[in-house]
């Protein structure tokens, strides 16, 4: 797998990427916040893509997109907030990839084929039932993506920008499957989210992050446009140490 330059980084990027992290990371606090006064989302939700209120009702209004209905293959997160997505997709007929938590194995994503499935949707598309019942796969063994379902915490409902909870797992999949050729500028990445969520800001993003074409919540489909093209794969000065240690697709 082919990354860019492994040279350390300079201490300017350093400072910059430090300086946007924090500044990513005072947008996911308020967010939080904001979810957990509202009740939009159940307590505990700092730290995590949040699990909002209504998230079934953007999941149908996802549904209703032409570039929803007309994909065949989806690839979406394994949390809660995305669950009514994924059992949509099912029954849809639609084949699903799901990461493997932290991308931890060899083949870092479960392949869920509607076909094949034997126990409910409900079931396998959760965390906890995928890694029961369904094969994991690496990118030599997937199909071309043909939208990307992702969580996010915060969304700029001017240009798509997003932030996610802070983890860099989404980046790091949607790298992944864009230099096996998995993943191209046809590929549609949406994020379902709760209205709270959506902010009319500018909001902070790094070199790595990719941002959505579409923001879909309870209440309204927003069709962004970015301001910058997507990543090209893995920038590899951007990845920590601990993700060059436990992720195996990255060696």
């Amino acid at each position: 797998m082919s990354t860019t330059d492994s040279s350390p980084s300079s201490p300017r990027r350093s400072s910059s990427v430090t300086s946007t992290d924090d500044a990513k990371q005072s947008v996911r606090r308020r967010v939080w916040d904001l979810l957990e006064r509202e009740g939009a989302a159940p307590p505990g939700v700092h730290g995590h893509i949040p699990d909002f209120v209504g998230k079934e009702a953007a999941a149908a209004r996802l549904a209703e997109l032409d570039a929803w209905k007309k994909a065949r293959v989806i690839k979406c997160n394994p949390d809660r907030a995305q669950l009514p997505v994924r059992v949509r997709a099912l029954q849809e007929g639609k084949l699903l990839y799901m990461a493997v938590p932290r991308l931890a194995t060899p083949k870092p994503f479960y392949l869920l084929d509607p076909a094949d499935l034997a126990i409910p949707f409900e079931t396998a598309a959760t965390s906890t039932g995928a890694p029961e019942i369904a094969p994991t796969v690496g990118p030599d063994d997937m199909r071309p993506v043909d939208m990307i379902v992702c969580g996010s915490v915060a969304i700029s409902r001017r240009n798509g920008v997003r932030v996610g909870k802070g983890a860099g797992y989404s980046d790091l999949e949607i790298a992944l499957l864009t230099e096996a050729g998995l993943v191209t500028t046809e590929t549609i990445i949406a994020t379902t989210i709760h209205q709270s969520q959506l902010l009319d800001e500018e909001l902070p993003d790094a070199d790595h992050d990719f941002s959505v074409d579409y923001a879909v919540t309870p209440d309204e489909v927003v069709a962004c446009t970015p301001d910058r093209e997507r990543p090209s794969g893995i920038l590899r000065e951007h990845l920590r140490p601990d993700q060059l240690d436990n992720i195996p697709a990255l060696r």
